[in-house]
């Protein structure tokens, strides 16, 4: 259940996520729904981070922080703001995620090439060039 659970959380998440990007009206500036997205997201996770915790202090827990929290939010913003204009400029919601999906597994395989010293094989090789008939069928 541990393997599986986090996938379906990301499935969920993921159609709630493109429902709500979708329905950003067209005339409100996309960084400001983000705002009120991060503002959200802050509260709720502090909340948890409380109710979660190992009964270390924050100030603890943050000097275990490193790079990559900061720089995950400059990712995250640019991946919503990137999907919330392409719903904006007319985007469907079942090709763009399938189009960036598709882009996103064929160049993850080469970050894990080339980044974690993950296997290059043949099935990921097919896998690329099935992720590209794909990109090719959805868009005839």
């Amino acid at each position: 259940m541990t393997y599986v659970l986090p996938i379906v959380m990301i499935v969920i998440f993921n159609i709630i996520y493109h429902i709500c990007s979708k329905s950003v009206p067209v005339g409100v500036s996309p960084f400001l729904s983000l705002a009120v997205t991060y503002l959200v997201g802050f509260i709720l996770s502090i909340i948890i981070f409380l109710i979660t915790r190992t009964g270390e202090g924050v100030v603890s827990e943050l000097g275990r922080v490193n790079w990559a929290a900061p720089v995950l939010g400059l990712s995250v913003v640019g991946l919503e703001a990137g999907f919330i204009y392409a719903y904006k400029y007319g985007w469907e919601i079942s090709r763009a995620s399938l189009v960036q999906s598709s882009f996103l597994a064929i160049s993850l395989i080469f970050v894990g090439f080339f980044l974690y010293d993950e296997p290059l094989t043949w099935n990921k090789i097919l896998g690329v060039l099935v992720c590209i008939a794909g990109l090719v069928l959805i868009n005839l």
